[in-house]
Order: C-alpha cells, then structure tokens, then sequence
C-alpha cells in the first residue's frame, strides 16, 4: 500500500475515532425524585403513587437507553433510594450539575405535592402574586400566609438549576407532576365517597393545611441554586400536569387492568406515549394528550365540582428526543387534528396565520408509531378553527391513530412583497406565517436598492408598514435581513386587529398607563387610541393587564422600537409559556410592564389575547420571540373548540410630545 494512501487512511481513521469520542462523551443523565410521605405531616395528606412513579419513569429513560448509573431516584419506599428530603434533592441537583458538560442531555423530574405561598422574597412576582412551591418530605408549614415553606422548594429555585445547566450548554427537559392548588381550586362541597380498590387522589395542598416543626440545625445554610450566566433557553422543554392553579390526580392506570398501580395521570401519559416513538417533543407531548380523554370523562363524572387538570408544555418543542442538538426538526407549527368520519377538524384558524385552500401535510401515526402522510386541502377556514377531509390515502388509517396538521408554506397572501435589485442576503430566518415574496411587482411592500460600499437603501410602500418615508440606510446584508424579518413579520401582525374586529374579552382589562415617578397621570384603553402621544419630559410609559375572567389567557405582547428591532415583553423569554394566570374578581391576576422604548417616536405596540380552552394549543398568533427557533407554545386538543372571543389591539407613538396630561 502506498505510504501516502496508508497516512489518509490512518488520518480518516484517527478522524473517526475523534468523532466517536465525541459522541461518547456527551451523557444522558436523569434525576428522578417521589415524595409520596411527608414526614411532618398528618398522613392524610400522603400520595401513593410517587414511588411508582419514578419506577415507571426509570423503566421508561433505560428503554431510551439510560444507562443505570446515570440515574438518580431520590424517593421512600423505593429500595436503595435516598429519602427525597430537601437537602438531598438540592445535593443530588449539585452533584448531577458538577458532573454535566457540554453536550450532555438532563432529566429532572418530580412527582408529589405542590402548593402556592405568598413569597415576598422573590424579585419576579407571578399575575397573581403567588410563588409556587414543591413539597420536599421534610416541608414544615409557614407561620402565617407569607415567605418560602421551610423543606420546600420553590419555583425561582428550580429556574435557577435549569438556568446554571443551560449555562453549560446542558439540554433540560423538566417534568413535574405535581400542581399548585390554592382555595378556588378547592370544592366547596364534600367529595363523594370513593371505593378503597379505586381511590383518587389530588396533588396539591393549601398552604394552611401544612403543620409548622421545628427546623434542623443549618437548615437556614441550605444553598440555592448557583449563580449561572443568563443564556437564551433553546436547549429547554418542560412538562407540566397542570396550570398552576390546578390539582392533577394519581389513581390506578391503566384503568381497567386490575395489576394496575397508583400512578401520576402525567407519568403514565409520558410512559405510554413514548411507546410510539415519538420523534420531537411535541410529538410526545401531543401524545400524551390524547391519552386524557377516557380519564377526564371518568373523573368529571365523579368529581363535577372539581376543575381537572390540563397539561402545559413549553420550550423549543421541535427539537428531536433525548438529544441535544442545534438546530429544529421543523420549525412550522403543528396542530393536532380530530377525526370525524372523513372530516378532519383542528383548533387553529385566521388568527394562526391559516388561509382557505391553503395545502397542509396530515400525518396519521399509528399505535406502533408508524406514520403515514398525504398532502390535503384546506376547507372551512374560521377565526380559530379550520376543517378538512382526509385524504384519500389515509382513509383506511384505525381510528386509534393520532392526527396532525402542518402547513407546506406560508400563506403567499400574507407575505412580504420585495423589489430587490440584486439578490436578497441568505439566511432570512422566519417564524410562520411571516414570509418574504420577491418579484418585479410595482405594488411592493418594500423595495430594496443597492448603496455604495456593499449597503443597501429600504423604501417602504405599504401604510401598515409606516410607509411612504424615506430610504432607510443599511450598512451591510446583516442589518438588511435583520430589518426585512422585522417587516414581514409585522406586515402579519398588522392584520391581527382586523381578523379581531374589535372583539374583546370578557374580564380582561388592558391599559396604557402614563407615569411621573410614583404618580399615575392617566390611563387609557388601547383600543380607543388612534395613535398615542409621545411622553413628556420625565414621564413614562407602561402596559397594565388585569385578568378578572375566572379563565388563563393567552395573551402575546411584541413591540417594534424606534430602530425598528423587535420587542418581546410578554412572553419575555422565548421558552417562557404565554399563557397568562387565570383570575378572578375576588382574586384577581395583574401585571404591569414597563415599556421604555415605546416613549420613541414611531414606535409600535401589538397585544393579542384569548381566552385559554382546556386542551388546546395555546396561541402565540405569530407573535412569539424576536428571533424565532420554532412555534414554541403547545397544548394538546381533546375535542373542537368553539369560537373564542379574541382582542387585539396596534399603537404607534406619535412625533409630537405631549406637553402636559390633563
């Protein structure tokens, strides 16, 4: 063999082996913690299932090819677990953190109680005003309604582990299987009696119901979660059983079998679904979904005065399983479907950026998680829901089969029109529906022309879009494809208010609020607003929702600056769900944000809302993060929707100051 053949192939072989190693070295890692007792705690107040739970789980990550040693059970009355109190759980968190490294995959999962305190000590308050907490075996309860439960974990401490993960570019996926359950979730009348072989159990205590014990020594020096730099939450999925102020059950599953155990409803959703391969989160997630439905009815018929729970996921849902990569499967959103006979039926219209006849691609996934696709038609079109026939080729899919929708394209209706002299810069990155059409069309949108030393010179045609004005100068192709990805996507944005006619929600105030220090000048509805004046010297701008209609809201808030950048405010971080607490009268759910840059001449404030039905897809209405990575937001669908009100509103501050506030 010649020698220079024998030194390439030593070097493909060396090359490999260097690939090879760097795949080994990346881990897969699981922390699986059950509370099922707690110790200084009436035992009325125990849980059966966590321990089974995080048996079902460890069995489930081994199928997936966890390795044995690389997961943790912190639970009681499971054999050669440590006992899940709080110090071990935030040990077991510090040493799974210090062995984790770039590349790597984590599990932290957690079955057992929750429940929600005032906690004044956090500098993120939620709508409501309530902090959620996790119940460690040692919890003792609170003295008065105020502060963190001793043996309790909150909710700013468990961001603050995922945040020091994400630090070190550690892919988290979080499940918990617990809820918050404060008084309103709680009946007011007796629950019926249940048979001692078929017992239901809920998730979620009130705060009240806690006994107070004397704290261990050095149980003040209990550390929280290191400090880690702040980074963007790409590599991050989380799954919730419950909005926070829901209770989630543990009852035998599958129902039916009589070797059935207690098990979380969420655990044994995760575990079954799993079983058809799914390929991204979503899919697992959709999955797990459609699993509730026969468990909901049966418990809404024995417990008709209790809400029931409706899962919640978040984070970059698109990403593959068990992986911790750069990059989406897909990055256009999907929507699962109901079949009714040959019609197909999902919760998703107008408002999600769907057109009539528009060509989507429905998927039938089988029991074994095989997956059959054909390409259809869109019929029916409404403001939030669309409808279908199956095609043709699926026809003869089992009715077990799991139904999804996703659209080819964006809607060419609804796309940014281009005049471009020379060819636009690669890399245009779009959240749908937002698109970018270029031609010789004289009815552009925006046309772009050529500058000396490699820049570029924008001229906006369409009103919506602020234009006619001057030519906007563009120093390079990054400033140009940063400006065009704003435009398009605020081209559909500029359609929201006309899809919603002036639609409002019933207990869903939302002001702009004008501020002089401490002192509250005036606040005004939005929607009576032509355009809003700019600010005088010294005063400030701010937008204050008040949710008082016993339901979530999905609500999205996006600015678009003097400068023309995109402003995320609600939600404020791209892996943060949008879905804003419910409230009541009595309990209201409020929240003011601050909004600086609105002050600026020109700049511009979108707010969407609707109300969140239980089992569907929360609605981001194209409205998602500034720099989008996938349609990020997800609830699974039991069953058609009917028509939701919808509010949207658009403002733009004027060029001229006010001078004073009457």
């Amino acid at each position: 063999m010649p020698a220079v053949l024998r030194r390439a192939l030593h070097l493909l072989a060396l090359v490999g082996l260097l690939l090879c190693s760097a795949r080994a070295g990346a881990a897969q890692r699981a922390l699986l913690v059950g509370v099922s007792e707690l110790a200084n705690q009436p035992a009325s107040l125990w849980l059966q299932a966590p321990r089974n739970d995080v048996l079902l789980m460890r069995d489930a990550l081994a199928r997936q090819g966890f390795a044995p040693a690389d997961i943790t059970v912190l639970a009681d009355g499971v054999p050669g677990a440590a006992l899940p109190d709080a110090q071990a759980i935030r040990d077991a968190l510090q040493r799974l953190l210090a062995q984790s490294q770039g590349g790597d995959f984590v599990v932290l999962y957690f079955s057992g109680h929750g429940t929600r305190v005032r906690d004044t000590a956090k500098r993120y308050q939620e709508p409501d005003g309530l902090a959620e907490n996790f119940l460690a075996r040692d919890v003792r309860g609170a003295i008065g309604s105020a502060g963190p439960l001793g043996g309790g974990m909150r909710d700013v401490d468990f961001d603050g582990w995922v945040q020091a993960f994400l630090a070190k570019n550690v892919f988290v996926w979080s499940v918990f299987d617990t809820c918050s359950a404060a008084s309103m979730t709680r009946s007011l009348r007796a629950e019926p009696a249940q048979p001692a072989d078929d017992e239901v159990r809920w998730r979620g205590v009130r705060v009240d119901q806690l006994v107070p014990a004397a704290a261990p020594a050095g149980d003040d020096a209990v550390p929280a979660a290191p400090a880690a730099e702040a980074v963007a939450r790409a590599r991050y999925v989380a799954f919730f059983a419950s909005e926070s102020h829901q209770v989630t059950p543990e009852l035998r599953l599958p129902r039916g079998d009589r070797q059935a155990r207690p098990q979380g409803l969420l655990t044994w959703a995760v575990a079954q679904s799993l079983q058809r391969r799914p390929q991204t989160w979503r899919a697992l997630f959709d999955g797990v979904l459609s699993l509730y439905p026969p468990v909901i009815d049966e418990l809404a018929q024995r417990f008709p005065a209790r809400e029931l729970p409706s899962p919640v996921a978040e984070g970059n849902l698109d990403l593959p399983l068990f992986a911790n990569p750069a990059g989406a499967v897909t990055t256009r959103p999907l929507w699962p479907a109901r079949r009714g006979g040959a019609m197909l039926s999902l919760a998703a219209g107008q408002i999600d950026g769907l057109v009539p006849r528009q060509r989507v691609l429905v998927t039938a996934v089988l029991d074994d998680g095989a997956q059959r696709e054909a390409e259809a038609e869109l019929g029916d079109v409404g403001l939030d829901q669309s409808s279908l026939r199956v095609p043709e080729a699926l026809q003869g899919v089992a009715g077990s089969a799991l139904w999804r929708v996703q659209p080819v394209a964006g809607p060419a209706a609804l796309a940014l029109q281009v005049r471009a002299e020379r060819p636009l810069p690669a890399g245009l990155s779009l959240a749908y529906p937002a698109s970018i059409a270029t031609g010789g069309d004289a009815a552009a949108d925006v046309r772009v022309l050529p500058s000396g030393a490699g820049g570029w010179r924008l001229e906006l045609a369409a009103p919506e879009l602020g234009g006619p004005a001057a030519a906007v100068p563009l120093r390079d192709a990054q400033a140009l494809r940063q400006r065009l990805e704003t435009l398009a996507r605020l081209k559909w944005l500029a359609r929201l208010p006309a899809l919603a006619q002036g639609g409002r929600v019933d207990g869903l105030e939302v002001q702009l609020e004008r501020w002089q220090g401490a002192q509250l000048l005036r606040a005004d509805d939005p929607q009576g607003l032509a355009a809003l004046p700019a600010p005088a010297e010294g005063q400030r701008i701010a937008l204050h929702v008040h949710n008082t209609s016993g339901q979530s809201i999905d609500l999205a808030v996006i600015g678009v600056d003097a400068q023309g950048a995109l402003r995320a405010v609600y939600p404020p971080d791209g892996a943060e769900s949008n879905r804003f607490e419910r409230g009541t009268r009595e309990q209201p759910s409020a929240k003011r944000f601050e909004l600086p840059w609105l002050a600026q001449p020109g700049a511009q404030l979108l707010v969407v809302a609707a109300p969140a039905a239980p089992y569907s897809g929360p609605r981001l209405f194209g409205a998602g993060p500034p720099e989008p990575v996938a349609d990020l937001r997800v609830r699974g669908q039991l069953q058609p929707e009917r028509r939701r009100a919808v509010y949207a509103v658009r403002i733009q501050t004027g060029g001229v100051r006010a001078a004073g506030v009457r």
